[in-house]
């Protein structure tokens, strides 16, 4: 028997989010234009860690808009599962940036959905598009492998958490 000591692939930046009531439809599944929030949710979590967040974005005189969001569903999340929003950059443009955030089940990781949005980032001068800043393209690409942020009040393991 061979052994090969391949790397373990890096944790992912996860957001953990419990499923509200109010989130349900009539079907008794997370309604569908919820899953916007969810990704917003996230998207904040992942600018936070890896920039100091959208307030230090503002005050470098810069805002992100959401240009394109595309979201594929795979099995319906349901009241009080907790969900993992897992982040990852997918690509940098001179003007934009998009991000994935794949959603599952915290217990057994069957897959949820999968969104990828696209941002362009604006001078808030005018709100006309301009290019990423180096610190904005440094950070993206960094991205936050490993780091946890836990809303749902459900995750043991705290070495993986952000300090807020």
């Amino acid at each position: 028997m061979t052994h090969t000591n391949q790397p373990a692939e890096p944790l992912p930046f996860r957001v953990c989010i419990r499923v509200r009531y109010a989130e349900c439809d009539a079907q008794q599944v997370v309604f569908n234009a919820r899953y916007g929030d969810y990704v917003d949710i996230a998207m904040t979590e992942y600018f936070r860690v890896i920039s100091g967040g959208f307030q230090t974005l503002l005050e470098q005189g810069y805002d992100c808009q959401v240009v394109r969001m595309l979201t594929n569903w795979q099995a319906p999340a349901r009241f009080d599962e907790v969900l993992n929003l897992d982040v990852t950059t997918e690509r940098i443009g001179t003007t934009s940036f998009t991000l994935k955030v794949a959603i599952s089940k915290a217990v057994g990781q069957q897959p949820v959905a999968t969104s990828e949005v696209t941002y362009v980032l604006v001078a808030t001068t005018d709100y006309k598009k301009t290019p990423l800043p180096d610190s904005l393209r440094t950070a993206l690409n960094r991205g936050a492998t490993g780091q946890l942020i836990d809303q749902s009040g459900s995750v043991s393991d705290s070495s993986r958490r952000v300090s807020l």
